[in-house]
């Protein structure tokens, strides 16, 4: 009873404009830049690029054991390396982003991208032995693994500090879509040099072309654009805190409902972005051995991922205008159907049901792809830390796509099953694992207590503009 009295005294606190808490950051009147766009399409730009390196080596890896000598697994993990080195970076990016601010966490994570390109492709040298070559395209991965998600965790940051209530969400859907854009691009190009040294020289140059956009990604706004675009951030480990309901700062205080809400909005990101992800490593080996061909598979794989992008560019808007107070519900509605879709391919996947798979693919695609910005959003609203809850949702859902990927390579059957090295088994992991997770939903509250504040501050600001207004 006793915590429950200082949650809800401490929110108290937290809503009164009247705090010192909050008059020491800007109470208005507030505004909106033109330019700000420039710094939605730089961080596109950027973090597409650097987005092409995870699955760059996957459609030519026979072609470059062939024309380097590595192993199989040795090309696999210029893949896997980025994910090892992306779960460490994302929290120091939080860390960055407070002491020196955004704009010098892009200098950096631009610089690491120039370094991976470059050194990347000096070992393509011919005169180099097989070793001393593997270790400087691995090295080259290992720099873009720490570019990657700079610009993956701070585009709610970004969105937060130069957009205002009605253009939040889509500012982060448009950042947000770059990474798997980005993915899908590098499947496309990498194979189509016939050289596999020229491919990775031409991912090297597109690397390099695209740097000078950093330079549009500015700071923060003269004036900024709402209440929570005027604060910095608590930091990740006040986040963490907060979470744990162990003692913090007053700015950092999460109630016990909003605690509950963000482990779920965590869990659930995590699970339905591993989903996708490892469907998207693992797409022919689901579906070949059910007598799919590569060619249907990967229009397959592409179905889903378009079919997103598509309902995501058209809905943010949506949530930024019409349904302003719905993200939960939202939430609430698409979650129980994207589980429903996962769960359904137990039985979808199987020979001669080409129709039927794109159809639940487009589905889950559709809603999975459309909570990308609300999730990110949600975090926002629920710990008023931008870039340090985008980055617990970043590491947990990467984190949940390399176990989700090792497990279902050890589900797959032996080449003496029927047929051969047939899924069905990780299929069944993945469906029941999404399933379960996504009835979770109902538990979930979802308030958005940082738009609540905006709403009441922006008040605040139109009739201090108009009492001090000449007559």
């Amino acid at each position: 009873m006793r915590d429950t009295k200082e949650d809800i005294t401490l929110t108290s606190e937290l809503a009164q404009p009247e705090t010192s808490l909050e008059t020491a950051n800007f109470s208005g009147p507030y505004r909106l830049y033109k330019r700000r766009w420039f710094g939605v399409f730089a961080l596109f730009t950027l973090e597409a690029v650097a987005g092409m390196s995870w699955p760059w080596f996957g459609p030519i890896s026979n072609d470059v054991v062939r024309d380097f000598g590595f192993t199989l697994d040795e090309v696999n993990w210029l893949g896997n390396i980025i994910a090892c080195v992306y779960l460490p970076t994302t929290f120091l990016i939080p860390i960055v982003v407070k002491r020196y601010g955004i704009r010098r966490a892009c200098d950096i994570a631009t610089v690491a991208l120039i370094i991976s390109a470059w050194v990347r492709y000096a070992g393509t040298a011919r005169s180099l032995p097989k070793h001393g070559a593997y270790a400087l395209i691995i090295l080259g991965q290992f720099f873009s693994a720490i570019a990657q998600p700079v610009y993956q965790v701070l585009a709610p940051k970004y969105s937060e500090v130069w957009f205002d209530l009605r253009g939040r969400t889509t500012a982060t859907m448009i950042m947000s879509i770059a990474n798997p854009i980005g993915g899908a691009l590098g499947q496309l190009i990498s194979p189509a040099f016939t050289d596999t040294r020229k491919s990775i020289l031409a991912l090297g140059i597109i690397s390099t072309a695209v740097t000078p956009a950093v330079f549009l990604v500015l700071e923060a706004p003269p004036t900024p654009p709402t209440y929570s675009g005027s604060r910095k951030s608590p930091s990740i480990h006040s986040l963490l805190r907060a979470v744990a309901g162990r003692k913090t700062s007053r700015e950092a205080f999460m109630t016990r409902r909003e605690r509950l809400d963000f482990v779920l909005l965590v869990t659930l990101f995590a699970t339905l972005l591993a989903a996708i992800n490892t469907f998207s490593v693992l797409t022919s080996q689901w579906l070949n051995p059910e007598g799919y061909s590569d060619d249907v598979s990967g229009l397959m794989g592409a179905a889903l991922l378009l079919s997103g992008i598509v309902a995501a560019v058209a809905s943010a808007p949506l949530f930024d205008r019409v349904f302003t107070h719905h993200l939960g519900a939202t939430v609430k509605i698409l979650c129980p159907i994207i589980g429903a879709g996962w769960l359904s391919l137990i039985w979808a996947v199987r020979p001669h049901n080409t129709a039927a798979l794109f159809a639940v693919y487009v589905i889950i695609g559709i809603a999975s792809v459309s909570l990308l910005p609300v999730g990110l959003e949600l975090g926002c609203e629920l710990t008023r830390n931008a870039d340090g809850s985008s980055a617990v949702l970043w590491f947990f859902g990467n984190l949940l796509c390399v176990i989700f990927t090792l497990s279902q390579n050890a589900l797959r059957e032996s080449k003496s099953a029927d047929p051969p090295q047939n899924m069905h088994r990780a299929i069944i992991f993945n469906g029941v694992w999404v399933f379960t997770t996504s009835v979770l939903i109902f538990f979930f509250s979802g308030k958005q207590a940082r738009r609540e504040l905006d709403e009441k501050m922006n008040e605040r600001a139109v009739v201090s503009t108009e009492l001090t207004a000449p007559s």
